[in-house]
């Protein structure tokens, strides 16, 4: 179980070495990771194309006490909600614009025990929540367009977490976790704390540092003063 409040560091696999991923998961857990992260893009929704739900199952097989966090980014999403959930995966999101009936992804994603998220794009606005707050246990603030790894955080994505999460503090749903994802770093990690996020994808900064554990370190040092 993961510990209530506690700011969460979830390195993305779509960075690391793909020729290693194993590895790289291993490492990433080792050095204290508190969940393996999983761009799914089908180049419909999104223009790239990544991983499918046998990553997922291996992964699950092979570290089964890591929680493993599934973005989709895919378009019809229902199919591969229950994919993923079958393949070991206990968080998984997916955008609004790609479902026909959010009511029901979410419920699918509940109903298979997983934590059901919401993904936000950067120009989607916060009104599109209504209606869902009692069936999402976190929502995904994207902070680059999705899509592509290695871009930079767009400036007013930490004034839209900071409304969020007014607004969820305000209307009795403190315990939904905010995420964030896109162009996380060590430098903007404070930042995005202070704002409300409590989850936070790292791919580039994460994979690309030379020394896991530290990065990991860094992490919690630069969010305990967010």
């Amino acid at each position: 179980m993961l510990t209530p409040n506690k700011s969460l560091l979830a390195p993305s696999l779509l960075a690391a070495d793909n020729l290693n991923l194993g590895t790289e998961a291993e490492a990433a857990i080792q050095a204290g990771a508190d969940l393996l992260h999983l761009d799914i893009m089908d180049q419909h929704f999104v223009p790239n194309l990544s991983f499918g739900p046998a990553l997922c199952q291996a992964l699950h097989k092979r570290f089964p006490k890591i929680p493993i966090d599934v973005h989709l980014m895919v378009m019809p999403v229902d199919a591969m909600i229950l994919a993923f959930a079958k393949a070991g995966a206990a968080w998984i999101s997916f955008h609004p614009e790609a479902s026909m009936h959010v009511d029901r992804s979410l419920r699918l994603i509940k109903d298979a025990g997983c934590q059901a998220g919401l993904v936000l794009n950067p120009m989607t606005p916060l009104h599109i929540l209504e209606h869902t707050l009692d069936l999402v246990d976190f929502i995904l603030v994207m902070s680059v367009n999705p899509g592509f790894g290695g871009q930079t955080l767009i400036p007013y994505v930490p004034k839209k977490i900071q409304t969020l999460r007014h607004m969820l503090d305000t209307q009795g749903h403190s315990d939904v976790r905010i995420a964030v994802d896109g162009g996380v770093d060590l430098h903007n990690a404070s930042l995005l704390s202070e704002a409300g996020a409590d989850t936070f994808i790292m791919g580039s900064a994460f994979f690309g540092s030379h020394d896991y554990q530290q990065t990991v370190k860094q992490f919690h040092k630069a969010v305990a003063h967010g």
